[in-house]
């Protein structure tokens, strides 16, 4: 049966052989049957550790995060927020905001997180799904109808070998259905295992050859924004965005939607 974990909101094997001087010694020749054993078994992080995943050697901390227990693990998911916008009657796309982590560690595209310790891996997905459209926070009904959240610039990265990395969508990833499983990553026989971060977009200063989706938010009158948790810049990630008909009735004030993220494993 398919096992599957779900969140709303390189191969490491080192041996050692020890080497001693020889004695020689003489007896008389003899015999006996005997066993040996040896149980290898792979490098297991046990407790999540958040990497960055431009420069996945590095921990990080991007703040309390949702998490899912086992050796096939969901260890971080995205808080996306597209920040406070202006009402527009015209078809507008607002850009996410990016990454923010404590510490050291500049924006960096948003990201998931994925981890698969099984002794036997035997590949996995990871999915996304919109249980209901964006909805006022405190006028019932009120809704955006029409409103499009889009994963685009998808990459995946890990210390691992990345011949072994899952296979993403390098096409726009568009929820345009609601309650609609959408797959962003894909790791088949022999593939993904290891700690993997599944990235939408890169900051200027990445080195992985990704395209630079991270710019400075500013606010109305051109001044930048600051984060008021991580005390940092605010960017927008053009990787994620949400679309907004001009069509659509809108009412001032905060709207939000619960994003299930789906880790199953394969076959």
């Amino acid at each position: 049966m398919k096992k599957k974990t779900c969140i709303k909101a390189a191969f490491l094997l080192a041996l050692l052989f020890a080497t001693a001087q020889a004695k020689t010694f003489y007896a008389k020749e003899s015999s006996l049957p005997g066993d040996a054993t040896i149980d290898l078994k792979g490098y297991k992080e046990e407790n999540p550790i958040i990497r960055d995943p431009e420069n996945p050697e590095v921990e990080v901390d991007p703040g309390e995060t949702p998490q899912t227990d086992g050796e096939l693990r969901i260890d971080f998911v995205p808080k996306l927020n597209f920040s406070t916008v202006m009402i527009s009657k015209e078809n507008t796309v607002f850009p996410v905001n990016a990454q923010l982590f404590h510490g050291n560690t500049s924006a960096r595209g948003n990201f998931v997180q994925v981890s698969d310790y099984r002794d036997d891996p035997t590949g996995w997905t990871l999915q996304v799904r919109q249980e209901n459209q964006f909805k006022h926070a405190t006028k019932a009904g009120a809704q955006l109808k029409g409103a499009v959240i889009s994963f685009d610039q998808t990459w995946a990265n890990s210390t691992r070998d990345l011949a072994k990395a899952p296979m993403v969508s390098k096409d726009v990833i568009r929820m345009s259905n609601v309650g609609e499983t959408y797959n962003l990553a894909e790791a088949q026989l022999g593939k993904g295992t290891g700690t993997w971060s599944i990235v939408f977009g890169a900051s200027e200063e990445n080195h992985n050859e990704r395209p630079n989706t991270l710019q400075i938010r500013k606010d109305g009158s051109g001044k930048e924004m600051t984060d008021p948790i991580f005390k940092k810049p605010v960017y927008t990630n053009r990787a994620v965005t949400l679309f907004v008909p001009g069509a659509t009735e809108k009412e001032a004030g905060a709207y939000s939607t619960v994003l299930t993220w789906v880790l199953a494993e394969l076959p």
